[in-house]
């Protein structure tokens, strides 16, 4: 139930953080007014913003290298402008956002994943920044409360000798665990294994976190009005307001950060200045680089680069990455149109407006400004998913707004962003090529959440601003010029209606049907994709127990089952490789469009970028036994043992011979009773989904080897093969009580040589399920506790068993990945496909 509902928990968390911070702010700036802090930032001097964007440089400099030296760690040789660049838009859009599709980690998935780096490796990556920035953090903190305590424990209201006391703990630990890691050392924790970075990584690493975090508080210090408060003391309450922001898991921690710094430096600073360089802050280190990005994916998309291998490389990678730069866009635009509507507009322009506008169309544009803002914040998410019917939303919403923000208040820097906004869309137009309508896209938990913290800033904005107007029901019916409040009080009512229609929509909205079975002429159609493509597990759309998804070609498939809420596409999509991405989103969109949770189950690599590019992760499953067949010959050393198995049956009078699908039917009995046989022999019954069952249209369709032992069949396996001959494999292995031991090798022996003297390429083994799992370093935790399981777990499954007995063929490893949208998502569908594969909560039960 807990992991179900998890999002909407910490959604409702974060909420509720949000909540007691704004009240908490709210009192905080009691006596302060809208004027004082205009005036605070028309005071902060040009200078002061100049060096604040150096230091903006400094620090996003410093990011990159933590990107350069994740990358370094995990052993990957990489092109630096193309670690530039993810870092950059990284940081940009996960600085502002940071969550969904919308994270750091979720646009590393992206970029990486395109330039061919492994699931395990990205997620170590990720591991390596995220802790690197931590520790970081950390150590920063205690050096610089060390320094400075007394000053620190004045403002904090603690005694300086704890405060000194816990710096002093801090540092002795982060140097223990420096010490640990010299030369790279292994350490082993309950039987994992954790390879800590050599003394040259740390120490490069904290020089680098040092001056990211030193640059980063000197641009708010350089905003600051002349104070008495020293950079070290600083630096020590900006390290905490950070610290608190990443852990109330507020969007950019809004509202958390500016109450923590507010409490620190209240003492010290007049609240109203502080307000100014807070928003000053948020403009230059939050929406600059933001802004800095659209440009450069704009210059990019203009082929304005020179086009060197590595820059080219890196500028295709901008491309890949434009939907979530332009999505962060969107969100942060859609933002300033609410932010906008709640605050009065300058008196100068009003006096304009008033003289050559009549009243009724200054109202109009405010209020719709205000609503074309939601729509921005709504339009996101699609534009996140590539959706050409978002990209339309928020092509005419901009443009629309682009217009109002002439008519409302003459706002020319709203307009030149929105201007930005619509070039970045008008140049990127072809990489929204998703067909999908943007109200069956409901908006998740994250999003909701999202939208109810900007609606509650605007609330508290409001209060803000208008402190000193007494509230009475008549403002809601005054329409003046010179009337701002109720102006902003009909905004921001007509904002929170809008948003609880889009809220109960997305939470109440009935799922769609479920799809049908196929028919039989869709099997059919499948069957014939099959048979004209390489991969022989697709075989399995022969069993007509999976639902079927062709895409608009009808050249290609996915074939899916369905349990609880979870949609599960079985191994890569079936068909032509153009039409993989197309056809991954048209799963996911459907399965989400139901109210279903999509997960692809025994993929591949090459399957991997398409899944994060619709927000999906990789967990790795196992490994996929390939045998090359060229490679296989019974004669010689590597293969004695096999040589040994064969030359044994043959001499306990073990015949092989492979029944083509038409003669199949002559055999089907003695079939039958071998396969009924084994499963009461083996206290089992049959399975589906993943695997085949005896049912008798489908052993008909497709070659079946058997093992006869004085004329009778002791042993068979149906063969799985496609007309391309590129690979073959086999579903149904059976073999009769009374078989002579080493049946089983003497068949499958035979049926690679049989495999190999056809012409086939290589010979699938399947999978070997959690074999390959990383134990060492910073391995993801799915994979240690895959590792352990694989290690240990005999009782429950032979996973080590049957990795070894595939090993005798000498195969080529490929790994197999699940992909679902996080970790919990992950272990529901792992059960669903349990489900699935068993027949319901009951065959699992009875095996």
């Amino acid at each position: 139930m807990l992991l179900t509902y998890r999002h909407y928990l910490l959604g409702a968390a974060s909420l509720l953080i949000f909540a007691l911070v704004g009240y908490g702010v709210y009192r905080l700036t009691a006596e302060v007014r809208y004027e004082d802090v205009l005036a605070a930032l028309s005071d902060t001097s040009w200078r002061a913003i100049a060096l604040a964007v150096l230091f903006t440089g400094l620090s996003f400099c410093a990011l990159i290298l933590y990107e350069a030296n994740a990358v370094d760690y995990i052993g990957r040789k990489t092109p630096f402008p193309a670690i530039a660049v993810t870092a950059f838009i990284a940081y940009a859009v996960g600085n502002t956002v940071g969550f969904g599709p919308l994270s750091g980690g979720a646009i590393r998935f992206r970029a990486y994943s395109r330039l061919g780096f492994l699931p395990g490796e990205i997620a170590r990556i990720i591991a390596f920044v995220t802790l690197a920035f931590g520790l970081g953090l950390l150590s920063v903190s205690a050096l610089a409360v060390l320094a400075v305590a007394p000053r620190v424990a004045g403002s904090l209201g603690v005694d300086a000798f704890w405060l000194r006391a816990l710096a002093l703990l801090v540092l002795a630990a982060l140097l223990g665990a420096f010490h640990a890691g010299r030369n790279s050392r292994l350490i082993n924790v309950r039987g994992f294994s954790l390879r800590l970075p050599d003394s040259r990584t740390a120490s490069r690493q904290f020089l680098v976190s040092a001056l990211d975090i030193a640059a980063a508080a000197s641009v708010l210090y350089v905003l600051l009005p002349e104070t008495h408060m020293g950079w070290p003391t600083f630096l020590a309450v900006y390290a905490v307001a950070v610290g608190f922001g990443v852990l109330s898991h507020v969007p950019a921690g809004l509202g958390v950060f500016e109450a923590v710094i507010m409490a620190g430096l209240s003492h010290a600073i007049s609240i109203d200045q502080l307000l100014g360089s807070l928003v000053l802050y948020r403009l230059i280190y939050y929406v600059l680089p933001l802004l800095l990005a659209t440009v450069l994916l704009l210059i990019t998309e203009m082929r304005q680069l020179t086009l060197k291998p590595g820059v080219a490389e890196a500028a295709l990678l901008v491309g890949r990455l434009a939907p979530a730069l332009i999505a962060t866009l969107s969100l942060v635009l859609g933002t300033m149109l609410i932010f906008s509507s709640v605050v009065p507009t300058p008196g100068p322009d009003l006096d304009v407006l008033s003289a050559y506008l009549p009243l009724p169309i200054v109202e109009g544009a405010h209020f719709l400004s205000s609503l074309l803002g939601l729509l921005l914040l709504i339009a996101a998410r699609g534009l996140g998913q590539r959706l050409d019917g978002a990209w339309w939303v928020a092509l005419a919403g901009a443009s629309v707004a682009f217009a109002f923000s002439f008519l409302k208040a003459i706002a020319v820097f709203e307009a030149a962003l929105l201007a930005l906004f619509i070039l970045a869309l008008l140049v990127n137009a072809r990489a929204f090529d998703r067909h999908s309508s943007l109200l069956r896209q409901p908006l998740g938990p994250s999003w909701l959440a999202a939208i109810v913290v900007v609606l509650a800033t605007a609330f508290l904005i409001l209060l803000f601003v208008y402190r000193d107007t007494r509230y009475a029901h008549e403002l809601w019916w005054q329409f003046e010029f010179s009337e701002e409040a109720p102006r902003g009080l009909r905004a921001l009512l007509g904002l929170a209606i809008a948003a609880s229609a889009v809220s109960l929509f997305s939470l109440l909205r009935p799922a769609h049907l479920r799809t049908q079975g196929p028919a039989t002429t869709d099997i059919a159609r499948a069957i014939a994709v099959t048979m004209g493509q390489d991969l022989a597990d697709a075989n399995l759309v022969r069993m007509g127990d999976k639902h079927l998804l062709f895409s608009s070609s009808g050249k290609s498939y996915i074939m899916y089952g369905i349990h609880g809420r979870s949609w599960i596409a079985l191994a890569d999509p079936v068909g032509l490789e153009e039409e993989t991405p197309e056809l991954v989103w048209q799963f996911v969109s459907l399965a989400r469009a139901a109210g279903g949770r999509p997960a692809f189950y025994q993929i591949s690599p090459a399957l991997l970028s398409a899944c994060a590019d619709v927000g999906l992760r990789a967990f790795k499953l196992g490994e996929m036994a390939i045998v090359e067949l060229n490679q296989f010959e019974l004669k010689g050393s590597r293969f004695a043992n096999l040589r040994q198995a064969s030359s044994r049956g043959l001499r306990d009078g073990l015949t092989f011979t492979v029944l083509p699908p038409p003669d199949v039917e002559a055999a089907l009995a003695e079939l039958r009773a071998v396969s009924d046989g084994w499963l009461a022999d083996h206290n089992t019954r049959e399975k589906t989904f993943s695997l085949g069952a005896f049912e008798d249209t489908y052993v008909r369709s497709q070659p079946v080897a058997v093992v006869r032992l004085r004329d009778r069949i002791v042993a068979f396996a149906t063969l799985m093969v496609t007309d391309t001959t590129a690979e073959a494999t086999v579903d149904l292995m059976r073999f009769a009580p009374e078989a002579p031991k080493g049946t089983m090798d003497f068949l499958f022996a035979s049926i690679l040589e049989y495999a190999r003297q056809a012409g086939y390429r290589q010979f699938n083994l399947g999978m070997a399920p959690l074999s390959g799992m990383a134990r060492r370093e910073a391995a993801p935790v799915w994979d240690r506790v895959g590792s352990t399981l694989f290690e240990h777990g005999e009782r429950f499954y032979n996973f080590k068993g049957l990795r070894a007995f595939k090993s005798k063929f000498h195969p080529r490893w490929e790994p197999r990945y699940l992909a679902v949208s996080n970790g919990a998502g992950a272990a529901l569908a792992l059960m669903d496909v349990t489900f699935l594969i068993g027949g319901g909560v009951k065959g699992v039960i009875a095996k």
